[in-house]
């Protein structure tokens, strides 16, 4: 039985490139640097309830162990020094089998060494309160002088009967700022020598945003 979820790896946008393939074409691409992901917990059926692996990211630098203990709270700081971990910043859980797993064990990119396609999910530029035009690409109306109707939504109410708007209509709003997973990217490279791996097109987010790598569900089925 295949497993429904897949195991996310942590990693950072690092911006846009481009590269040329063997026929000279140019490929946009987007570089991500993914450190190691270590894993810090084992959740299993007995102790949780569930099973999962919780893998902690990026690196807390440093020697002076009074301002490592200030990036994170007190029980997770006891928590890695108990396990022998070094602190991490950030945490993320994936409910999937235990097996093959260990404690302190790291996860780089070998584990999409054998991969031409990964699921990649972020969160989108935040572009503030935006009108209906560049938000739900609405045509808007006559350019003409003499017109007063120019980026407007035009006529959103019904006649007597509802007599009222319907909710979930295109309206002006908050525009960006929303979490999306883009499936099935390509693979361009790996570099395991300098943890970066080049996928093909854009992926959500802002230069060194947080994003979230697993293997391509749709290709795996």
């Amino acid at each position: 039985m295949k497993q429904k979820h897949r195991l996310k790896l942590m990693g950072k946008k690092v911006g846009m490139t481009t590269v040329f393939d063997e026929q000279g074409r140019n490929i946009p691409c987007t570089v991500l640097h993914v450190e190691p992901n270590v894993i810090t917990q084992l959740k299993t059926v007995e102790t949780d309830g569930y099973e999962a692996v919780k893998l902690g990211h990026e690196k807390i630098a440093g020697k002076n162990q009074k301002k490592i203990q200030a990036k994170v709270t007190k029980p997770l700081y006891e928590d890695y020094k108990k396990k022998n971990i070094e602190s991490r910043r950030r945490l993320k859980e994936s409910r999937i089998s235990t097996e093959g797993y260990e404690l302190g064990q790291e996860l780089d990119l070998s584990y999409f060494e054998n991969e031409k396609h990964v699921d990649i999910q972020g969160v989108s530029k935040g572009k503030g309160y935006q009108g209906l035009m560049k938000l739900h690409n609405f045509k808007g109306g006559p350019a003409a002088h003499g017109s007063g109707f120019h980026r407007h939504a035009g006529s959103t109410g019904m006649r007597s009967t509802p007599g009222r708007c319907f909710p979930g209509g295109p309206r002006p709003s908050r525009m960006g700022g929303r979490t999306h997973t883009l499936q099935s990217l390509k693979v361009i490279s790996i570099h395991k020598e300098k943890n970066l791996l080049l996928v093909k097109g854009a992926v959500p987010g802002t230069r060194g945003s947080l994003v979230y790598l697993s293997k391509a569900i749709k290709k795996g089925l």
